[in-house]
């Protein structure tokens, strides 16, 4: 009976789907009369505590602090393992989706800065458009199966990598509340064992958990959004096994979390925060400048930040396109580079946190036409430009 689900599960597009799902589920309990239960179930609190510790927070930011951190985790192990073996140890091959990704932040946030100029209190949400989600993005590459040259994949793939670390360094810097010294006087030690641990050969996993999971409360009291101690801990995950060559510790995670993240951790996301009530609403919420940027950004932004970049760094000759691939077909996945679905609204979470202006409507509302534009564009761009048929080798 199971069969069917394991099939399902290794099919490209899944995580894609399950996670367009959840947020579909999320939206029509939202403007249904589940909407008091759906809203209960996100406001419902949860308490941990050990003596003086308590950690007590409504679900939804059990979620977003907390599963969160192990997506970023996945994230970082990622990051690690192409830059150690992967196809960014050629800093040649690195240097175009690093430009492209340059591009992909720089001018959608510049296009939402422009378009709520004269609105300060939504100045805080510059960096929503910012962020390219890699899931979603590689979910409708691979709708056209073969016919996507491999270089092609690892441009998109890369390029979602150096933009999830923009956003982490736009979360430390630009959304961080004010810092805890006494909090942070905890995390810091838990690097420095991390990083003994890892010179000292140590490959079983369950240590670096132990000492990440006290990091990630330390980092979470700190006052530095949590998920980033997710980063931190994969960056001391050994890359070798010293005793066993043949095993690798960072694989191995890597492996077993990739199907938890990609259909557990993130459509439980969408689905806590992709319910926008639509009720009684109008053409002033749709139109506001908050949701127009958003979307502004994620459509038109991240295509002429990306191709842009990238065609005019080739012009100049500090990088090269890819032998097997044409101009037309990079602009097709630079259209792809608009879905910013998860991380947009991971960051959208916390970019009106703390200035008490609720833009929970607007924000959404603006990543989910700027994404459904540009995974639908780019699909057809790329149906159009990409072979008919599969040359054989």
């Amino acid at each position: 009976m199971l069969q069917p689900l394991r099939e399902f599960m290794k099919l490209g597009p899944a995580g894609g789907i399950v996670l367009i799902a959840a947020a579909i589920l999320a939206m029509l309990m939202a403007n249904s009369p589940l909407a008091k239960y759906y809203n209960l179930l996100l406001e419902l609190p949860v308490e941990i505590r050990v003596g003086p510790l308590e950690l007590a927070k409504p679900l939804l930011l059990w979620i977003n602090d907390g599963l969160m951190a192990v997506f970023f985790f996945l994230v970082g192990l990622e990051l690690k393992r192409e830059i150690l073996e992967g196809e960014l140890r050629n800093p040649r091959t690195a240097a175009l989706p690093i430009i492209g990704a340059v591009g992909g932040m720089a001018v959608p946030a510049l296009i939402y800065l422009f378009i709520n100029r004269d609105n300060p209190a939504a100045v805080n949400g510059w960096a929503i458009p910012a962020a390219t989600d890699i899931a979603f993005a590689l979910g409708v590459l691979s709708l056209l199966g073969p016919r996507v040259p491999t270089s092609l994949k690892i441009f998109l793939v890369s390029l979602a990598i150096f933009d999830d670390m923009g956003a982490i360094v736009i979360i430390a810097l630009f959304y961080t509340a004010d810092l805890s010294t006494t909090a942070l006087s905890v995390a810091l030690p838990c690097l420095v064992i991390l990083f003994v641990m890892n010179r000292r050969g140590v490959a079983h996993i369950a240590p670096y958990v132990l000492v990440g999971l006290v990091m990630w409360i330390a980092v979470l009291k700190s006052g530095v959004h949590a998920t980033l101690a997710g980063v931190a801990l994969a960056m001391f995950i050994p890359l070798k096994d010293k005793k066993n060559p043949e095993h690798s510790p960072l694989h191995s995670v890597e492996e077993d979390l990739q199907g938890a993240v990609a259909f557990g951790i993130l459509p439980l996301f969408a689905f806590a925060n992709s319910g926008v009530t639509l009720a009684g609403t109008g053409a002033d919420q749709w139109l506001h400048s908050v949701p127009v940027g958003i979307a502004a950004g994620l459509f038109v932004g991240k295509q002429v930040g990306v191709f842009g970049l990238c065609w005019l760094a080739t012009k100049i000759g500090i990088t090269r396109l890819p032998g097997d691939v044409r101009w037309s077909q990079l602009y097709g996945a630079s259209v792809l580079c608009g879905i910013g679905f998860t991380m947009s609204l991971f960051i959208g979470s916390l970019a009106f946190d703390n200035t008490g202006v609720d833009r929970f409507f607007d924000e959404r509302i603006g990543i989910i036409a700027g994404s459904l534009l540009s995974a639908v564009l780019g699909y057809l761009i790329l149906r159009t430009t990409l072979p008919k048929v599969v040359a054989k080798p």
